[in-house]
């Protein structure tokens, strides 16, 4: 990752290109991490049009042409601005049997509203793909430039690069706010929000996936290293051994995000609407979770909860089926981390007629989404890691905060909704109903 305002100067924008050609990866990913943001994105019709911007060498439009929709039909295009790049991909599709599939194109990511270009006219596509690329022209600008792209029920899939942690240090700072000022989760998810968009899914890339790009890179570097070479390939290579160098350093105080978004449109109707519980929703809210677990318990917790001082009228979410009937539910109680307010959010339950049908995912969205508008900040879960990471939630290790009790730290996770609040560190003490 290199300031774009760099690229002004065309020979170090030629020394770049030539540090990174015949790299696997511009920018950190991996086809596991690929996928996942795919599988995020929900059903995409028989043959989905694809637009991969800022496709560097392809990687990740190979996977899209061969896996989309079902990998039969998907139709791939392909943008970037660097022409070798391009030949790479198309050298690449061929040999694995997708040219017909992987169409290239040699343009500027952030001016395809420029001229009358009929290849990206509004609603062209019903998968909009950016990995590792949407810092080129800002994220906030790539939510609102590449929006009008997406067809009805389309869906904009980016990476971005932000904080990991409350607090990052003035090393990590000085090269960051210089490169590319980073943002928090909570800013990001805020302002997909604020540009009209649904939050569909969020995936926070592993170290490894950094390891795929940086390796690669760093053996190139030292191959390079020494060798007589021009003024500009001097500075590039200097300028990625301090990216280098700080990964090394401050790694743990950023990384890579992924966001699986869908524009929110006039009349839109959700397929699983979700709204806070009514007293008339008390007994639907029970059988759902008698239901959804192989025990009573979860169903006597909400029942406790509703009684105890923890319980926050407002901030209890049902999610309706098509007849009307709760289909899902997903509480959120006040708890403390080391005498600081936070929520907890437990137990979600869905019907087993409707799980594995995105009526879970939607409550959980609606109930985190209202949680934020009344200005909560915190939220702890512990759970699964490989579901509730997909709204943003991480390790709450990261932020210093432990539970009462033997658990994996994967399994334990926070959610900062206002990072302008300091995240409390401590020792979760939870209301007197879960029993711990």
């Amino acid at each position: 990752m290199t300031d774009n305002n760099t690229f002004t100067d065309h020979a170090f924008t030629e020394a770049f290109f030539a540090l990174h050609h015949g790299l696997p990866r511009q920018a950190p990913g991996s086809d596991a991490s690929t996928r996942h943001l795919l599988s995020l994105c929900g059903p995409l019709p028989e043959r989905p049009r694809v637009l991969d911007l800022g496709c560097g060498p392809g990687r990740s439009a190979l996977l899209l042409a061969a896996e989309a929709g079902g990998g039969a039909r998907a139709e791939v295009t392909a943008v970037d601005l660097h022409a070798p790049f391009l030949e790479e991909l198309r050298t690449a599709a061929a040999a694995r049997g997708l040219a017909g599939r992987v169409r290239t194109v040699q343009a500027d990511m952030g001016a395809l509203d420029d001229g009358d270009r009929d290849d990206f006219a509004d609603g062209s596509f019903d998968l909009v793909w950016a990995e590792g690329s949407a810092y080129a022209i800002g994220f906030d600008a790539a939510l609102a430039r590449w929006k009008r792209l997406l067809a009805p029920g389309g869906t904009l899939v980016l990476t971005e690069c932000q904080w990991t942690v409350a607090q990052s240090s003035a090393g990590a700072r000085a090269f960051w706010d210089r490169e590319y000022p980073l943002r928090s989760t909570a800013r990001n998810l805020a302002a997909a929000r604020a540009a009209g968009y649904r939050v569909l899914g969020v995936h926070h890339l592993p170290d490894s996936d950094w390891a795929e790009y940086y390796g690669p890179l760093a053996e190139r570097v030292r191959a390079l290293s020494g060798a007589d070479g021009t003024p500009a390939m001097a500075r590039a290579l200097a300028a990625t051994c301090e990216e280098l160098d700080v990964r090394a350093r401050h790694g743990h105080e950023y990384g890579y995000t992924g966001y699986v978004l869908s524009p929110v449109t006039a009349g839109d109707g959700d397929v699983w609407p979700a709204r806070p519980e009514t007293g008339a929703d008390a007994a639907a809210v029970r059988e759902v979770n008698l239901a959804a677990f192989e025990t009573p318990l979860e169903a006597d917790l909400v029942d406790a909860l509703r009684t105890d001082a923890a319980w926050l009228p407002g901030l209890s979410y049902v999610a309706e089926a098509p007849d009307g009937s709760v289909a899902a539910h997903a509480l959120l109680t006040a708890c403390r981390v080391g005498g600081v307010r936070a929520l907890a959010l437990a137990p979600v339950a869905v019907a087993p007629a409707f799980q594995r049908s995105g009526a879970g995912s939607a409550v959980v969205r609606a109930l985190l989404e209202a949680a934020a508008e009344r200005g909560e900040s915190l939220v702890l879960v512990l759970g699964h890691p490989e579901y509730y990471p997909r709204f943003g939630f991480t390790p709450a290790s990261r932020f210093g905060i432990r539970a009462p009790f033997e658990v994996p730290d994967e399994a334990m996770m926070a959610l900062v909704l206002d990072d302008s609040v300091p995240v409390p560190a401590g020792m979760i003490d939870y209301p007197a109903p879960f029993g711990v």
